[in-house]
């Protein structure tokens, strides 16, 4: 997995020891995210602080571990996967600092056309 993320993200990283903890080998691109958004033809409206690439697939955001195993299982004909936006209880967004807080989610499949249906739900 290769992640692109701003170098002074400390969310990016909570995330990236996430999906190392469920054996995932990372790769970390200090430069932004903007590009490898664009290139992986991801719509700007699912944007977060960080993208990833697993396989062909895009994981955009803090997207749980077990989903993108899911996604990686799977292999459905699709852009990947993308939990917009930065929601408090996320993997990344569930530290010490945010309490026992926890916003309601939903990680979304990306279809190549950039439409979206929920692939996972989180309450």
């Amino acid at each position: 997995m290769e992640v692109w993320k701003s170098p002074s993200c400390g969310c990016c990283k909570e995330w990236i020891a996430h999906v190392e903890s469920h054996g995932f080998r990372v790769t970390v691109h200090d430069v932004g995210n903007t590009a490898i958004r664009a290139r992986m033809k991801l719509p700007t409206n699912l944007g977060s602080c960080h993208t990833a690439v697993v396989g062909r697939y895009a994981v955009e955001g803090h997207v749980p571990a077990a989903d993108v195993l899911r996604l990686i299982k799977e292999a459905p004909d699709a852009v990947g996967l993308a939990v917009p936006g930065m929601p408090v209880g996320s993997p990344g967004m569930d530290g010490p600092d945010y309490g026992d807080q926890r916003d309601p989610f939903d990680v979304l499949l990306v279809a190549k056309d950039g439409s979206t249906r929920v692939f996972s739900s989180y309450r």
